[in-house]
């Protein structure tokens, strides 16, 4: 009985690590926003404004412009 105890823990412990893990992979995944080519920031529907390097609208709004 205590043996069957002390496994559910141990599972128990390793599936919520798990889901720790894929939580952080995740957040790290969808982080820093990516530079665009001026023809991609156009194709997304903004205006690369290259004044200070960013497109403006679209999908793009914001991301840096390469």
């Amino acid at each position: 009985m205590r043996i069957r105890r002390i496994f559910a823990a141990v599972i128990a412990t390793a599936a919520l690590a798990g889901l720790g893990l894929t939580g952080a992979a995740t957040a790290t995944a969808q982080g820093a926003p990516s530079d665009v080519t001026p023809s991609e920031c156009r194709q997304g529907g903004g205006t690369a404004d290259l004044a200070d390097n960013r497109c403006k609208g679209g999908t793009h709004d914001g991301e840096q412009v390469d």
